[in-house]
């Protein structure tokens, strides 16, 4: 029985992968802004930087120019979607629980980081290099969004955040050079970091903490 992803050329596969995590991102990003009391303008900019900080940085250490979210428009186009969404429904996103603002994060995480990971290894970079591109794909816009609404960068102190896009990126650059179908190897990747990512919150789970003096 053929894989259903080997309908799909690779670069459509990315791309999908791609596209539904800058949408779920902007919607979590915007929710944050909103969150944060800033105007329209200013929710548009989190939305826009959340959803595509991330891709923009990976595509510049690759050597991928002009970025994806520069070049394509779509790119643009679906993270302001997101924040436009969001504005439209303002009064019910002040009201959405934090547990699925937590849940579209994590969705948003590992779509992101098994993109980045596939993307890099398109580009012919190593495999260690794609992991960390994965994270840095998965992790960059949150980073500039936590900065921008002057937050400490989740990151540096949530649960297991960017060891769960490590997680993600690992196993769909192992599950590539074992030749899995890339849309499998994706899937593999992004399952394995959303899961990891909400039983951390769940759990409680984090890694351990340098005792302070």
């Amino acid at each position: 029985m053929p894989f259903p992803f080997k309908r799909f050329r690779p670069t459509q596969v990315l791309l999908v992968f791609d596209l539904l995590a800058t949408l779920l991102v902007a919607l979590e990003g915007s929710s944050a802004g909103v969150l944060a009391h800033l105007d329209f303008f200013g929710v548009l900019v989190i939305a826009f930087i959340s959803a595509l900080g991330g891709g923009i940085v990976r595509d510049l250490l690759i050597g991928a120019t002009p970025p994806n979210a520069i070049r394509d428009w779509r790119y643009g186009a679906i993270a302001l979607l997101g924040g436009g969404i969001t504005l439209i429904s303002f009064q019910t996103v002040q009201t959405v629980p934090h547990h699925l603002l937590v849940t579209l994060d994590a969705a948003g995480l590992a779509l992101f980081a098994v993109a980045g990971a596939d993307k890099a290894i398109e580009y012919g970079v190593s495999p260690l290099s794609a992991v960390l591109m994965g994270a840095t794909t998965g992790c960059g816009g949150g980073v500039i969004r936590d900065l921008l609404l002057n937050r400490i960068p989740a990151i540096l102190h949530s649960d297991v955040y960017a060891t769960a896009a490590l997680a993600g990126a690992i196993v769909t650059v192992v599950s590539l050079r074992f030749r899995l179908p890339r849309g499998w190897a994706m899937a593999a990747g992004a399952v394995i970091c959303f899961t990891l990512r909400m039983m951390a919150v769940t759990f409680g789970w984090s890694l351990p903490h340098v005792a302070g003096y």
